[in-house]
């Protein structure tokens, strides 16, 4: 077979409309390869980077930080246990505990709030 024609059945080829099985696998195959190629690059890989990303936040969360939860409610850490964390929660001394993986954020506002 020479170069010229093997080119010329390239884009049969790949499009599924050749004779004999080889060219149905390559079609059937080649969208799946790229739908998960897709899927792996703009929806899994990022995924795992916030979720990196949180781990490591929560992992250096010190007392005195002020965060922010996953319900919206601000604190101020007071304690640190082992999977949660006790937070003042207004001026009058409110204490709530959650769960570390609560924690969504940490408040960069450092400014007190006076009620």
């Amino acid at each position: 077979m020479s170069l010229l024609s093997a080119w010329s059945l390239t884009p049969v080829l790949l499009s599924g409309q050749g004779s004999g099985a080889s060219s149905g696998i390559i079609g059937f195959v080649l969208p799946l390869v790229l739908i998960f190629g897709v899927f792996y690059l703009f929806i899994y890989r990022p995924q795992k980077k916030r979720e990196e990303e949180h781990k490591q936040m929560v992992e250096s969360l010190e007392r005195g930080d002020k965060v922010v939860t996953a319900g919206g409610i601000h604190g101020t850490v007071q304690r640190i246990d082992e999977d949660s964390i006790l937070a003042q929660v207004d001026s009058k001394g409110t204490k709530l505990r959650f769960d570390k993986e609560s924690v969504s954020r940490l408040n960069e506002d450092k400014s007190n709030d006076s009620d």
